[in-house]
């Protein structure tokens, strides 16, 4: 019997994706294999909009196929991989205050005090103030099988272990054979912190308490450690300091050579990555025109392998069992579902079935691969969405999609703010262009966007949409632009230069001004490397080249096409008033537009209230301006 989880829910067939439908959805996230090999364990977010919370619930999967069951034990299925391979240590992040920061902290007689003080850059990050506070990694002996006291292996330093904002237990890890704890760190504090993305990973000698830098060669990123059978570690490396985008590629040591996996292969930029079993190779997912597919690499023989092909995203590697790997698997028309792939052959056999019930429901929505050229003349792949039940003899308003990043790749993602399906199902075409400064389609394309972001990178928008535009079933007098992060930012851009292509644009957290973004961002490294320094720089060329000719708040004055405007207040990386700007202009233009704040969120949308109201607000808007 498949599990499916809204089986009683759906009292009806519906036709097309709605966001109420799309926020009842299972959000399956793969938790490991239990101890005995025989289960995946995972768990299924689901939202709870009354309370404005997502619940989640643990189930355990047979691998061999069979019905999911909900577990309480998941302790106890689990191993746990911070505890040391001789079951004699624990391992885990605690926060320690090491800065004073708060009024009171100076001044203690004044408790009530309101205060923060600085001194240095990084005073706030992604979404919170610096508090004084950093996560260390701490270390304590099992004692009856559980933790006694631990020990802090950073004692006074003012560094984050787990890396923030995004990192998580995969940032400090066991070495095979217990003697040491390897974790990855930033030990740059202040100003030179915003300025600089030279991670390290280091090593914690238990017996001697004495700690090295395992990377001191290389001054970009180092992160995510792991350790095969045979003491062998693997790891993640970025080269450039500076350059958060720079290729990524996987590294293996066996404590005196290094070796290099994939840097011989200008494709492969990884997400994530897993010993085999036997030690003797490593698996990966990277993006590969338009896609994220499943790799394989031999140590040390650096031979890479495509083990999966398709029209769909390979976004974790759960683990393997034998002669498969369990991994999650989605694309435009499904939310991850965890698939067992054979390794030998690549054949992926569905397991989860969270939310079958639903799509039973719901008409797909056609994808279509679109190659355009651009104004140099390369090839671009494009993504092509159509609504369900599509009719190529009707004429469809049409939306291009601006993606992210700048340097992210467009692949088959499902998103439950962003969603294509839900936007094809409500009837607009969906026009999605890998415009230049996208992974997976080499480096030099990867790379073209920097210090040229409202470049050749803009004009690849209006190539997509112009070729677009020549089919008879695209009602080119009713197109939208749409976008977030540097997909907000192109909407800016866009919005200045589109020569009345668009009848209406919606921006959510974008950059309008490049010299207060500069003076307000957190992470220095990014305006450094894709602007090419800071404003002030007179004899920058490219820094100036950027301030002039790139910051869309120059081109203010051409905008004449309704705006809404979407801004998270807690966004410290594209802070607030990157939109309040951009809302100000418009208004004193006279041009219909809309602002909506919203004041819990940061660069995403992560409540479910707040979703919904963005999602309606969305289409309404659409509604009312395409």
């Amino acid at each position: 019997m498949l599990f499916l989880l809204f089986s009683g829910m759906i009292a009806s067939a519906q036709n097309l994706l709605t966001p109420e439908l799309l926020w009842k959805l299972g959000r399956v996230s793969a938790k490991g294999i239990s101890k005995d090999g025989k289960y995946v364990v995972f768990s299924v977010g689901t939202p709870d909009i009354a309370e404005n919370k997502i619940n989640s619930k643990t189930y355990k999967l047979p691998i061999a196929g069979g019905a999911a069951e909900l577990v309480t034990n998941e302790n106890e299925l689990l191993a746990d991989t911070k505890i040391s391979p001789d079951g004699k240590y624990k391992i885990s992040s605690q926060d320690v205050k090491i800065k004073p920061v708060s009024g009171s902290d100076y001044y203690p007689e004044f408790k009530k005090s309101n205060v923060l003080i600085y001194e240095s850059l990084n005073y706030r990050h992604w979404d919170t103030w610096e508090d004084g506070k950093f996560g260390h990694v701490m270390v304590a002996p099992m004692v009856n099988g559980k933790p006694g006291k631990a020990k802090d292996i950073m004692p006074g330093e003012p560094y984050d272990c787990p890396l923030k904002p995004d990192g998580g237990d995969e940032g400090y890890v066991w070495s095979s054979d217990s003697k040491k704890v390897v974790y990855s760190c930033k030990k740059k504090f202040g100003t030179a912190y915003a300025i600089s993305t030279n991670t390290d990973i280091y090593a914690y000698d238990i017996a001697t308490g004495q700690t090295t830098n395992l990377t001191v060669d290389n001054p970009g990123y180092d992160v995510q450690p792991s350790f095969n059978k045979h003491g062998q570690m693997a790891w993640l490396q970025m080269k450039t300091d500076g350059y958060e985008s720079d290729k990524q590629d996987l590294v293996v040591t066996d404590g005196t050579n290094k070796i290099n996996l994939t840097e011989q292969n200008d494709l492969i930029h990884i997400d994530g990555y897993k010993w085999a079993a036997d030690g003797k190779s490593l698996f990966f997912t990277s993006a590969v025109n338009g896609t994220v597919q499943l790799y394989n690499v031999t140590y040390p023989g650096r031979v890479i392998t495509q083990v999966t092909s398709g029209d769909f995203n390979v976004n974790d590697i759960v683990g393997q069992q034998g002669n498969n790997l369990i991994v999650a698997r989605g694309d435009f028309n499904h939310a991850n579902e965890l698939y067992t792939v054979n390794i030998a052959n690549g054949h992926m056999k569905q397991l989860s079935h969270v939310n079958d019930a639903v799509y039973a429901t719901l008409g797909k929505c056609k994808t279509e691969r679109r190659t355009v050229k651009t104004v140099d003349g390369k090839d671009m792949l494009v993504w092509v969405l159509y609504p369900p039940n599509f009719d190529p003899a009707k004429k469809y308003p049409t939306l291009l999609y601006c993606e992210g990043g700048p340097q992210s790749a467009l692949t088959q993602f499902y998103s439950f703010r962003w969603n294509l399906q839900l936007m094809a199902s409500n009837g607009y075409i969906i026009v999605a262009p890998n415009r230049r400064g996208m992974p997976g389609h080499g480096t030099a394309w990867n790379e073209e966007i920097s210090k040229d972001n409202g470049g050749l990178a803009i004009q690849d928008y209006l190539s997509a949409i112009d070729d677009m535009s020549k089919e008879s079933f695209v009602d080119k007098d009713h197109l939208g632009c749409v976008g977030a992060s540097y997909g907000g930012y192109s909407v800016y851009m866009l919005a200045g230069v589109h020569k009345k292509r668009f009848k209406t644009f919606i921006a959510h957290d974008g950059i309008f001004d490049f010299r207060s973004m500069y003076g307000t961002t957190e992470e220095m490294w990014f305006p450094n490397w894709e602007y090419g320094g800071p404003y002030w720089d007179k004899d920058n060329a490219a820094a100036q080249k950027s301030y002039k000719e790139f910051s869309p708040s120059n081109f203010v004055a051409n905008w004449d096409t309704p705006i809404l405007i979407f801004h998270g207040e807690k966004d410290y990386r594209v802070p607030l008033e990157q939109g309040l700007q951009a809302f100000q202009a418009a208004q004193l233009q006279g041009i219909k537009s809309k602002l909506i704040i919203m004041q819990d969120e940061n660069h995403w949308v992560l409540h479910p209230q707040n979703a919904l109201i963005w999602q309606h607000e969305f289409y309404k808007w659409l509604k009312e301006t395409i």
